[in-house]
């Protein structure tokens, strides 16, 4: 009797039959009920799912199509060529080969004797898919755990969304699509291919002395920089020995690719980035690709690209820079870098009043307070409610930077320190775009002197691009408003993606590489986090 036959059996019998015949009856269609037949499990299908026993989604995967094999029968080999093919290129993007081991893949193949080591294999290859799928497509590391200022969410692709991809016929379109379809992720890739070359062709020469030249200068130093600019592509062969014109302009455009004031002079900043060798731009390309993995996504036609190393914030519709100006970012000081982010400006601030963080109230100006009530006067003490406080009426001798009970502000006027306008895209870090009173600072080299929000060299003219999109006369709405002197928000009608992002090499505009010193040494961090994981310089595995 079938085991579901017998619990009804249970409420049946007792109405029909007294209790001791209903107990010998159950007992005896209990003993009858056949024992199921073990079913016969290949060493295949054994082998498959003992490998894939600790990973849910590929256990899942298998069981669900009845272990049949992806890679290892007959029929597979297309689709078995297309992974190994990819996992053998996979320096080309600078991933770490041996975390896949496509050799060693191969050579598993070829050594395979008994269905457990097909198993075996087949579940092999699987995990390599996956571990490349991800890393190819939202990056090798964590950035958080990297660095606590990169907060970037980074959008992963779920293991069962790329399985789900094996059995489609175009595997090859597959992967090739999962790497970042910005222009600039296949510029970064044929430079490092480039850069390998050069350093295998002994890279750029002998280092420059500790001198400065300049134009009309001649002599060995020349020579010396001669020969560095025509090896790194600045400068045609020559056999000139004077600081002439053409090398002039071949330094200034290497000033410009680097981020110096292009004077023509072979000063100091100028040396110290002409000296940095290739293998250290390699590994500055290397990141750079990693960090194009983290921002895969849609990045909107039109949006917002601040990179802090550029000191520089840009406009950009359909991959085109339609304004741009220069910035000041956050001091390199633990709690005061920028951090890494991307967001979505909503409206910006004209004639704002500036709400000092706390940490500033309390690390700055309390101590200051303390000494002077009146220290600071340009703002205002306000408490819970908003409300201003008599400075008089308050015993700053007696907070502390736990307890300090007020806030401090400063109304709108041409000296705040927010300027006359702040563009906002709300988020957990209070980082935003402003004007500063303190323009002096857009013409250093190295701006890094805010409390961590970015400020604009150009901020009227940075408001005026965002309204044209919204008004005939970008200018004059921008000044009606700015003109009444109270403080006023303006939403952007179509809000626009702000991508915050910390490039040391990145594309020029006709593809030439530039390259940005480590401002918060967030790179030399990802750089050696790579190699641990198995990144190596040159892309093959040793």
């Amino acid at each position: 009797m079938p085991v579901a036959a017998v619990a009804p059996l249970r409420l049946m019998l007792p109405r029909v039959f007294g209790p001791g015949l209903v107990a010998m009856l159950l007992a005896t269609a209990a003993m009858t009920v056949p024992q199921p037949v073990q079913a016969q499990v290949s060493p295949f299908t054994q082998s498959v799912a003992i490998a894939a026993s600790d990973d849910e989604a590929i256990a899942a995967f298998y069981a669900a199509r009845n272990y049949a094999p992806v890679w290892t029968d007959a029929g597979n080999a297309e689709r078995r060529n297309v992974l190994l093919t990819a996992l053998t290129r996979a320096g080309d993007h600078g991933l770490p080969v041996q975390r896949y081991d496509a050799g060693a893949l191969a050579d598993a193949f070829r050594a395979a004797r008994t269905e457990g080591d097909r198993g075996r294999l087949e579940v092999r290859m699987t995990r390599a898919f996956l571990d490349y799928a991800r890393d190819l497509n939202s990056g090798v590391l964590v950035p958080k755990k990297v660095d606590p200022g990169i907060v970037r969410e980074i959008p992963v692709r779920s293991p069962e969304s790329n399985l789900a991809m094996l059995t489609d016929a175009d595997l090859s379109g597959f992967l090739a699509g999962l790497a970042p379809t910005a222009p600039a992720y296949a510029q970064l890739m044929k430079a490092k291919i480039q850069i390998e070359a050069q350093i295998a062709r002994g890279g750029w020469g002998e280092a420059l002395p500790a001198v400065t030249l300049k134009p009309g200068a001649s002599g060995e130093a020349v020579v010396a920089l001669r020969d560095r600019l025509v090896a790194m592509g600045y400068l045609g062969r020559s056999a000139t020995r004077s600081y002439d014109d053409t090398m002039e302009k071949a330094v200034q455009q290497f000033q410009l690719d680097h981020g110096l004031e292009p004077d023509g002079v072979l000063d100091d900043s100028t040396l110290a980035q002409i000296n940095v060798g290739p293998e250290a731009r390699l590994q500055s390309i290397l990141v750079a690709m990693e960090r194009e993995r983290w921002i895969n996504i849609d990045r909107g036609r039109r949006h917002i690209w601040v990179n802090l190393t550029d000191f520089s914030a840009r406009i950009m519709d359909d991959g085109k820079e339609t304004f741009a100006t220069r910035s000041v970012i956050g001091k390199d000081v633990l709690d005061q870098r920028t951090p890494e982010f991307s967001d979505t400006m909503d409206y910006m601030v004209i004639n704002p009043s500036w709400s000092v963080p706390r940490s500033i109230t309390t690390k700055e100006y309390l101590p200051l307070l303390k000494k002077n009530p009146n220290a600071a006067g340009h703002l205002k003490i306000v408490d819970s409610k908003g409300r201003v406080v008599d400075r008089g009426a308050i015993n700053f001798g007696k907070y502390t930077a736990a307890n300090f009970p007020f806030a401090m502000r400063q109304p709108p006027s041409d000296g705040n320190a927010l300027g006359l306008v702040k563009f906002m895209f709300p988020n957990p870090y209070n980082i935003y775009l402003h004007d500063t009173p303190s323009k002096s600072l857009f013409e250093r080299e190295i701006r890094a002197f805010s409390h961590g929000c970015i400020r604009l060299g150009q901020p009227f003219d940075f408001a005026y691009a965002l309204l044209a999109r919204q008004s005939d006369d970008p200018k004059a709405t921008f000044h009606q408003v700015l003109d009444r002197g109270a403080e006023a928000a303006v939403r952007l009608e179509q809000p626009v993606p702000v991508h915050i992002v910390y490039f040391t090499a990145f594309p020029g505009a006709k593809g030439k590489m530039n390259y940005r010193r480590d401002v918060y040494g967030r790179d030399g961090l990802i750089f050696d986090a790579l190699m641990q994981a198995g990144v190596v310089l040159g892309g093959h595995q040793g």
